[in-house]
Protein backbone atom coordinates (compact mmCIF):
# COMPACT_ATOMS: atom_id res chain seq x y z
CA UNK A 1 0.00 0.00 0.00
CA UNK A 2 1.26 3.47 -0.89
CA UNK A 3 1.01 6.14 1.74
CA UNK A 4 -0.34 9.56 0.74
CA UNK A 5 2.63 11.97 0.29
CA UNK A 6 1.14 14.54 2.70
CA UNK A 7 0.58 11.85 5.35
CA UNK A 8 4.13 10.61 4.83
CA UNK A 9 5.51 14.16 5.30
CA UNK A 10 3.53 14.52 8.53
CA UNK A 11 4.88 11.22 9.87
CA UNK A 12 8.45 12.12 8.89
CA UNK A 13 8.08 15.51 10.55
CA UNK A 14 6.99 13.80 13.76
CA UNK A 15 9.92 11.39 13.64
CA UNK A 16 12.36 14.25 12.97
CA UNK A 17 11.11 16.08 16.06
CA UNK A 18 12.49 13.22 18.15
CA UNK A 19 11.25 12.28 21.57
CA UNK A 20 9.48 9.22 22.85
CA UNK A 21 6.21 7.97 21.40
CA UNK A 22 3.31 9.27 23.48
CA UNK A 23 2.39 5.82 24.74
CA UNK A 24 5.85 5.36 26.31
CA UNK A 25 5.63 8.35 28.64
CA UNK A 26 3.34 10.15 31.01
CA UNK A 27 0.29 12.18 30.07
CA UNK A 28 2.17 15.36 31.02
CA UNK A 29 5.11 14.40 28.76
CA UNK A 30 2.76 13.59 25.85
CA UNK A 31 1.01 16.95 26.24
CA UNK A 32 4.33 18.84 26.39
CA UNK A 33 5.62 17.06 23.26
CA UNK A 34 2.35 17.74 21.46
CA UNK A 35 2.50 21.45 22.29
CA UNK A 36 6.17 21.59 21.24
CA UNK A 37 5.20 20.20 17.81
CA UNK A 38 2.80 23.05 16.97
CA UNK A 39 5.35 25.31 15.22
CA UNK A 40 6.54 22.50 12.91
CA UNK A 41 3.08 21.18 12.18
CA UNK A 42 1.17 24.44 11.75
CA UNK A 43 3.31 27.31 10.58
CA UNK A 44 1.71 30.73 10.12
CA UNK A 45 -1.98 31.11 10.90
CA UNK A 46 -4.23 31.41 7.89
CA UNK A 47 -6.23 34.65 8.06
CA UNK A 48 -10.00 34.32 8.50
CA UNK A 49 -12.78 36.91 8.40
CA UNK A 50 -13.29 36.80 12.18
CA UNK A 51 -12.10 34.86 15.22
CA UNK A 52 -13.59 34.97 18.68
CA UNK A 53 -13.42 33.04 21.88
CA UNK A 54 -16.07 32.78 24.56
CA UNK A 55 -17.29 30.67 27.44
CA UNK A 56 -20.47 28.64 27.20
CA UNK A 57 -22.29 26.79 29.94
CA UNK A 58 -21.45 23.11 30.21
CA UNK A 59 -22.79 20.50 32.63
CA UNK A 60 -19.44 20.46 34.48
CA UNK A 61 -18.80 24.19 34.38
CA UNK A 62 -17.83 26.71 31.71
CA UNK A 63 -16.41 25.47 28.40
CA UNK A 64 -14.18 27.69 26.27
CA UNK A 65 -14.99 27.67 22.56
CA UNK A 66 -13.22 29.31 19.65
CA UNK A 67 -15.26 30.47 16.67
CA UNK A 68 -13.79 31.21 13.23
CA UNK A 69 -15.81 32.74 10.38
CA UNK A 70 -14.11 31.98 7.10
CA UNK A 71 -13.27 34.53 4.44
CA UNK A 72 -16.23 34.36 2.10
CA UNK A 73 -18.58 33.00 4.75
CA UNK A 74 -21.74 35.09 4.79
CA UNK A 75 -22.53 36.98 7.99
CA UNK A 76 -25.91 35.25 8.00
CA UNK A 77 -26.76 31.82 6.68
CA UNK A 78 -23.25 30.34 6.83
CA UNK A 79 -22.68 26.63 7.34
CA UNK A 80 -21.68 25.64 10.87
CA UNK A 81 -18.98 23.07 11.60
CA UNK A 82 -18.33 21.60 15.05
CA UNK A 83 -14.63 20.68 15.13
CA UNK A 84 -13.43 18.43 17.94
CA UNK A 85 -9.65 18.65 18.14
CA UNK A 86 -7.70 15.44 17.93
CA UNK A 87 -5.69 13.90 20.73
CA UNK A 88 -7.72 10.88 21.78
CA UNK A 89 -9.55 12.83 24.52
CA UNK A 90 -6.20 13.12 26.40
CA UNK A 91 -4.02 15.69 24.58
CA UNK A 92 -4.73 18.72 22.42
CA UNK A 93 -6.42 22.06 22.97
CA UNK A 94 -7.78 25.05 21.07
CA UNK A 95 -4.32 25.98 19.82
CA UNK A 96 -3.29 22.50 18.65
CA UNK A 97 -5.86 22.48 15.84
CA UNK A 98 -6.40 26.19 15.31
CA UNK A 99 -4.84 26.16 11.85
CA UNK A 100 -7.08 23.39 10.51
CA UNK A 101 -10.14 25.15 11.94
CA UNK A 102 -9.15 28.33 10.08
CA UNK A 103 -8.53 26.35 6.91
CA UNK A 104 -11.92 24.59 7.16
CA UNK A 105 -13.68 27.90 7.82
CA UNK A 106 -12.18 29.42 4.67
CA UNK A 107 -12.49 26.33 2.51
CA UNK A 108 -16.12 25.77 3.47
CA UNK A 109 -17.20 29.42 3.65
CA UNK A 110 -18.34 28.39 7.11
CA UNK A 111 -18.36 29.18 10.79
CA UNK A 112 -16.20 26.66 12.68
CA UNK A 113 -16.73 26.15 16.41
CA UNK A 114 -14.08 24.25 18.40
CA UNK A 115 -14.64 23.47 22.10
CA UNK A 116 -11.77 23.20 24.56
CA UNK A 117 -13.29 20.05 26.07
CA UNK A 118 -12.09 18.58 29.35
CA UNK A 119 -9.34 16.00 28.97
CA UNK A 120 -8.81 12.58 30.53
CA UNK A 121 -7.50 11.29 32.83
CA UNK A 122 -8.16 14.35 35.03
CA UNK A 123 -11.78 14.44 33.89
CA UNK A 124 -13.48 11.07 33.72
CA UNK A 125 -15.74 9.99 30.90
CA UNK A 126 -18.16 11.41 29.84
CA UNK A 127 -16.93 14.90 30.88
CA UNK A 128 -15.22 15.67 27.54
CA UNK A 129 -18.17 14.32 25.59
CA UNK A 130 -20.57 16.44 27.65
CA UNK A 131 -18.50 19.55 26.86
CA UNK A 132 -18.73 18.70 23.15
CA UNK A 133 -22.48 18.20 23.50
CA UNK A 134 -22.69 21.63 25.16
CA UNK A 135 -20.90 23.15 22.14
CA UNK A 136 -23.30 21.38 19.80
CA UNK A 137 -26.24 22.62 21.88
CA UNK A 138 -24.81 26.16 21.66
CA UNK A 139 -24.56 25.84 17.89
CA UNK A 140 -28.00 24.33 17.42
CA UNK A 141 -29.59 26.91 19.70
CA UNK A 142 -27.74 30.18 19.94
CA UNK A 143 -26.24 30.31 16.47
CA UNK A 144 -29.27 28.90 14.65
CA UNK A 145 -31.72 31.09 16.59
CA UNK A 146 -29.70 34.23 15.89
CA UNK A 147 -29.89 33.45 12.16
CA UNK A 148 -26.13 33.89 12.02
CA UNK A 149 -25.74 30.38 10.64
CA UNK A 150 -27.81 27.76 8.91
CA UNK A 151 -28.58 24.81 11.15
CA UNK A 152 -26.49 22.59 8.87
CA UNK A 153 -24.13 21.18 11.45
CA UNK A 154 -21.12 19.17 10.27
CA UNK A 155 -18.65 17.10 12.27
CA UNK A 156 -15.22 16.48 10.64
CA UNK A 157 -13.57 13.10 11.15
CA UNK A 158 -11.05 13.64 13.94
CA UNK A 159 -10.09 11.01 16.49
CA UNK A 160 -12.70 12.16 19.05
CA UNK A 161 -15.35 12.53 16.35
CA UNK A 162 -14.64 9.00 15.15
CA UNK A 163 -15.42 7.66 18.62
CA UNK A 164 -18.66 9.59 19.02
CA UNK A 165 -21.35 7.39 17.43
CA UNK A 166 -21.48 4.86 20.29
CA UNK A 167 -21.24 7.67 22.84
CA UNK A 168 -24.18 9.71 21.47
CA UNK A 169 -26.33 6.97 22.97
CA UNK A 170 -24.94 7.92 26.40
CA UNK A 171 -26.12 11.53 26.18
CA UNK A 172 -29.72 10.98 27.32
CA UNK A 173 -28.29 9.56 30.56
CA UNK A 174 -26.48 12.88 31.06
CA UNK A 175 -29.78 14.76 30.85
CA UNK A 176 -29.28 16.11 27.34
CA UNK A 177 -31.72 15.34 24.57
CA UNK A 178 -29.91 15.66 21.27
CA UNK A 179 -32.66 16.91 19.00
CA UNK A 180 -31.00 18.83 16.21
CA UNK A 181 -32.60 20.91 13.48
CA UNK A 182 -33.24 18.92 10.30
CA UNK A 183 -30.47 18.85 7.70
CA UNK A 184 -30.79 21.52 5.04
Amino acid sequence: MTLDPDALRALESGRAAGGEPFENGSVAAARAAYIASFPTQQGEHEPVAATGQQQIDGPNGPVAIRIHRGIGAPRTGARAVLYLHGGGWVIGNLDSHDEICRWLANLGNAVVVCPDYRLAPEHKFPAGLEDCAAALRFMAGTLANSASTRPALRLPATAPAATLPPFWRCLPATGWRHRLPPRS
